[in-house]
């Protein structure tokens, strides 16, 4: 098997690995992804295999699973009280791009820049662009988890919540609320993934410390759009502000990295 694998393109791997992957959710009888939400998926899980190989899938299946599950914790709760995810969690392909968006664009850089169809004169070298890039790609999604762990946890064992503009009380579910106890349960998601983007090389320990720092101020951020100004726009869906809450997370870890990296020189 292994030496077949070793004659195909990465491209045909990617392809027949998220084939098998997409029949076996298909077949599965827990669902995960609404059929239009599997093919989405697909046409994503195809792209990051491609440029960053099985390491940058990993971390992005990493999410997907993590973030599925702690949605359906408490659900029945959640249900009950009218601050459940739509579809029983379910996700469609608004909730694919939503939370991958910057990922997907970070990747895709990358695979534009190892074919040759972009440079950065600027940059001394194709490394520095492509180390960014990876830092933002897991930024991204260590943002989004953190962002989904910490809602979702908050929601089902959040003692108390505030607006995080007031620090009022406010029912949970509220746009802008949050806890303490989801806090602490995004801070500890965002670490777990950082982790195992470093364990896998995908980034190295600093990343680590970029990735969790930013996700805090980029999920901060989102709780404060979500209690000003979501209300007051309809085109700031919540698939939108989460494409927003991860460039966020991805500008500022690369921000940090690129700080310390001239601080250090």
């Amino acid at each position: 098997m292994l030496s077949f694998l070793s004659g195909l393109e990465t491209w045909q791997i990617a392809i027949a690995i998220n084939t098998i992957l997409l029949v076996m959710a298909v077949i599965f009888p827990k669902k995960l992804l609404t059929p239009i939400g599997l093919v989405h998926a697909w046409f994503l899980g195809v792209l990051i295999w491609t440029t960053l190989n099985w390491q940058g899938y990993l971390v992005v299946v990493f999410y997907f699973l993590i973030g599925s599950l702690v949605t359906q914790i408490g659900m029945d709760k959640k249900e009950a009280i009218g601050i459940a995810e739509r579809r029983f969690g379910v996700r469609g392909p608004e909730n694919v791009w939503g939370s991958a968006f910057t990922a997907a664009l970070c990747a895709l850089g990358i695979g534009l820049i190892n074919w040759g169809l972009i440079y950065f004169p600027y940059f001394s070298s194709t490394l520095s662009i492509n180390y960014f890039l990876t830092l933002g790609y897991v930024a991204s999604l260590s943002t989004k988890l953190s962002d989904t762990c910490a809602s979702e946890l908050g929601k089902t064992y959040g003692k108390q919540t505030f607006l995080i503009t007031t620090l009022q009380r406010v029912p949970k579910g509220t746009e802008g609320a949050v806890s303490l106890e989801g806090t602490l349960a995004g801070a500890i998601a965002s670490g777990i993934i950082s982790l195992i983007a470093c364990w896998i090389g995908l980034i190295d320990f600093y990343g680590i410390i970029w990735c969790i720092l930013a996700a805090f101020i980029a999920t901060s951020l989102e709780s404060v759009i979500g209690a000003t100004l979501q209300s007051q726009h309809q085109w700031l869906t919540n698939e939108i502000v989460n494409i927003l809450n991860t460039l966020i997370g991805a500008i500022t870890a690369t921000s940090l990295a690129w700080l310390w990296i001239r601080i250090m020189v």
